[in-house]
């Protein structure tokens, strides 16, 4: 399942740890835990005044699959609001199959997660800080 499962592209966004760290001072942050799995993220965020991102940073203990959503998360977010966040999630679920249509970059690379259903909460659990922190 690993072969099939960690493919290069999840492995490369992984690796990059694109927004990997803490932010001095955020605005806002939030921590969410996956108990089936043991992930937890933790997201820090800046806000410009108009409720956009203006800066991000992540902190995951988990799997390569939830380092991977995260850093693929930091590197599209700046900019975006709660509405452009749930749009971005959008794209998550269609990579993964749980909605219809292409997915787009960067969250294309999660298309092996569809035939892993109990690995797809994976992917999403860093959407779900995200959300609470922009809450």
């Amino acid at each position: 399942m690993s072969d099939q499962l960690y493919q290069e592209r999840i492995v490369e966004l992984a690796k990059a740890k694109t927004g990997a760290g803490k932010l001095a001072a955020p605005t806002k942050s939030a921590r969410r835990d996956n108990p089936l799995c043991g992930d937890r993220v933790t997201i820090d965020v800046r806000l410009d005044g108009h409720g956009r991102i203006a800066e991000i940073a992540h902190q995951v203990r988990g799997c390569l699959l939830c380092q991977a959503s995260a850093s693929a998360l930091a590197s599209v977010a700046v900019g975006r609001d709660l509405a452009g966040i749930a749009t971005l999630r959008h794209d998550a679920e269609r990579a993964i199959g749980r909605k219809e249509g292409e997915a787009g970059e960067p969250f294309s690379a999660f298309a092996p997660v569809a035939a892993h259903k109990s690995r797809q909460e994976c992917v999403l659990l860093p959407f779900e800080a995200l959300k609470e922190a922009l809450s």
